[in-house]
């Protein structure tokens, strides 16, 4: 287990140096140092003076990834590639390209995104699974053919619906929470009851649909058959056999929304005015701020990561005859 975690370990690395690598490309392609002094000094009509004084200041005068004028190795060192994509590795994320410590800005706001991730996580997967075992329990009723209709309605609809009706309906006419805004402290409840609400309603639809089917596929097994035949009633099957051997594909499903946890939400944070990582990275993006979009990237990618070599170990957990070793 060790030796393939080590393996793993290894790959990992890989991916985060190839996806900084892309990263840096794409970004790029697409901007140029002169447009991205132009943004940040406010427009077209902006001196060549002021454009090279504002590159020669944060670092974006030199060659993207082969400096001739240098010699030795000051030639791949003195380039924008090296300055600033290999400090990433010791975790060091500098400057942002408006004069802003990164390092502390996400310690700032790594706490609402986590009290914002967090609860919506947990509480929608033991809400998802509750109905979908509910709805599994009631096969073949009236019951179970309106609670698909109804998932197969609420997939449908973007989530982008139900933050504006939510923002209407309890911020502005019920006046029961407040529309957007932050607080710190235990203020912050009265902020996060509403989203954490809506993000857990959103994956009610999908959720619903695809942990049925896997309780579902369950229940037709040999095994189920075996314990129905000794007199077992459907709710104990339900949660004491089909949940435990339906919780592998449970846990790889939840592997997509472990990064967020870390990074937060991107639409939620933006729409509620949540001042975490992910409205960071969205303000980042619409500034072309290259410092802050590659620290969030290179983040992300390391929380994917962990998310995959944590998942592998769980399995070992909740099911003993899987040997990571043999992998």
């Amino acid at each position: 287990m060790i030796a393939y975690l080590f393996r793993r370990l290894f790959y990992g690395a890989l991916i985060l140096l190839g996806v900084n690598l892309l990263t840096f490309l794409l970004f790029f392609a697409v901007n140029t140092p002169d447009d991205m002094a132009r943004l940040a000094l406010g427009g077209k009509r902006v001196s060549v003076e002021s454009i090279e004084a504002w590159k020669s200041a944060h670092g974006y005068d030199l060659p993207l990834f082969w400096n001739e004028k240098a010699q030795g190795t000051e030639s791949v060192t003195k380039t924008i590639f090296w300055t600033r994509s290999v400090p990433l590795l010791s975790f060091d994320f500098g400057m942002s390209d408006s004069g802003r410590d990164i390092t502390t800005e996400i310690k700032t706001r790594m706490v609402p995104s986590l009290l914002l991730a967090v609860p919506t996580f947990l509480l929608g997967v033991i809400t998802v699974v509750s109905v979908s075992l509910l709805v599994a329990l009631l096969r073949g009723t009236r019951l179970e053919k309106g609670a698909i209709a109804a998932a197969v309605a609420l997939m449908s609809i973007s989530s982008l619906f139900y933050i504006i009706t939510g923002q209407w309906l309890f911020g502005k006419v019920m006046q029961l929470v407040p529309v957007s805004g932050w607080s710190d402290g235990a203020g912050c409840v009265a902020f996060l009851a509403l989203p954490v609400a809506i993000g857990v309603f959103a994956q009610l639809g999908s959720g619903t649909l695809l942990y049925r089917a896997m309780f579902l596929e369950e229940l037709n097994k040999d095994y189920v058959r075996c314990v129905r035949a000794k007199g077992i009633t459907e709710t104990r099957i339900l949660f004491g056999h089909v949940l435990r051997n339906a919780s592998l594909p449970i846990v790889t499903s939840t592997v997509a929304v472990i990064p967020s946890l870390f990074m937060g939400s991107l639409i939620m944070e933006s729409f509620f005015g949540i001042p975490g990582l992910g409205s960071y990275t969205i303000d980042a993006v619409n500034a072309q701020d290259f410092s802050v979009v590659r620290a969030m990237v290179f983040l992300g990618t390391i929380a994917y990561i962990a998310g995959l070599i944590l998942t592998d170990v769980v399995y070992t957990l909740v099911d003993p005859r899987i040997r990571l070793t043999n992998r």
